[in-house]
């Protein structure tokens, strides 16, 4: 007669022999096993976070690079850039694509998304490391259109659906009460389009000098338009000018382009509950702004000379371990000295002015339009 135990006893009898077998494991074998190296993917993965920016069209691409050259060390940490399809869609990302940390998007998209309830809890969800570069608002125009009046009921290729182009344009146009029919390819193909003649002009967003524009040349009549500046306007956008500088062969020196610009935002998801992305990010803002003045060095994108670490979104929250650091480092990243910031201002007033044959400013009004300015900027209405 075969005997069966009972299962308790099959089980018990198991865990002692397990147990037996770790005793007489030897000292070697366990030491061995607590010290075994970490695996190949542990260590890719070491300090790791992905930064997903605007398409290679702007300048987002680039500024991305120059982080991962001032951040990776090689061993334990490293930025792997992510091209994302949309600014919407990378705010989404932001809140559920597996892994995205980060994201450079424009100030008005964060606006937009927030008025538009573009998800619950939004204002929890995402937080800013800090305010980049300016964002120029470019149009440009086909020979026969002389004036942005002169796009009324015209089509205008305005980027994909979505982009932070077609968000800043739609309010822009709005702004000044300028109807259009906005078209929504990608900027290459909307550049095709131009030269055409398929559509009349074609908006862009990016930092200057755009990437987009650099093989066309004036001679073939292509032209960048004006934008009509009111008090609506600079609510929302600060004054800015495209220059022979910016682009030799589509500006003349003498005829500097009057527009406006929008504020890129290095943005973070809400990663508290991901303890070891929230250490690599917290890792990432520590080493990027200790390293931040080795951005200003020749080799980097002139954008980062714009770029002040204490300056402040108004509206949203900073990312914990970023206020930490300026609080810790406030002589660091100190904001510009006001007395220079005034200087440049008014001489910036003073040049737009002469150009556009107005009337000069008195002292005091550039004073007032300069302390507006400033409310604007900090997100004070008083």
């Amino acid at each position: 007669m075969v005997t069966f135990m009972p299962r308790p006893t099959i089980v018990a009898g198991t865990i002692a022999v397990h147990l037996l077998v770790a005793a007489l494991a030897t000292p070697t074998a366990l030491a061995a096993r607590a010290t075994a190296p970490p695996s190949e993917a542990t260590l890719a993965n070491r300090g790791v976070v992905e930064l997903e920016t605007a398409s290679s069209a702007g300048i987002s691409v680039r500024i991305a690079e120059d982080l991962v050259h001032v951040f990776n060390d090689g061993a334990t940490r490293r930025v792997v850039p992510v091209v994302g399809q949309g600014s919407l869609e990378d705010v989404t990302d932001l809140k559920l694509l597996r892994g995205i940390d980060m994201a450079i998007l424009q100030a008005d998209v964060l606006d937009y998304a927030r008025e538009q309830k573009f998800f619950t809890g939004i204002d929890t969800s995402i937080s800013y490391i800090t305010k980049l570069y300016n964002e120029e608002f470019h149009l440009l125009a086909r020979p026969e259109i002389k004036s942005i009046a002169d796009l009324a009921n015209h089509k205008v290729n305005v980027d994909l659906r979505g982009s932070g182009t077609a968000i800043t344009a739609k309010r822009l146009f709005d702004l000044i009460k300028l109807t259009v029919v906005p078209v929504n390819d990608a900027p290459d193909v909307a550049l095709e389009k131009l030269r055409t003649g398929e559509i009349a002009a074609l908006a862009f967003v990016a930092g200057k000098p755009a990437p987009l524009f650099d093989h066309l040349k004036g001679s073939d009549g292509l032209h960048f338009l004006a934008l009509p500046s009111n008090a609506a306007v600079t609510v929302g956008y600060v004054p800015a000018r495209l220059t022979a500088t910016d682009y030799p062969r589509l500006v003349p020196q003498d005829r500097a382009v009057d527009t406006v610009a929008v504020a890129a935002v290095l943005v973070v998801a809400n990663l508290q509950q991901s303890p070891d992305r929230y250490r690599n990010v917290a890792n990432f803002v520590d080493a990027f702004f200790t390293g931040f003045q080795s951005l200003l060095e020749p080799g980097h994108h002139p954008k980062w000379q714009e770029v002040n670490l204490a300056a402040e979104i108004p509206g949203w929250r900073r990312y914990p371990p970023a206020e930490q650091w300026l609080q810790r480092n406030l002589q660091v990243a100190k904001a510009p000295n006001p007395e220079e910031l005034l200087s440049m201002f008014t001489r910036f007033v003073d040049e737009r002015r002469q150009s556009t044959g107005s009337t000069p400013m008195t002292q005091q009004e550039k004073q007032d339009l300069f302390q507006q300015y400033r409310r604007w900027e900090t997100g004070q209405t008083q």
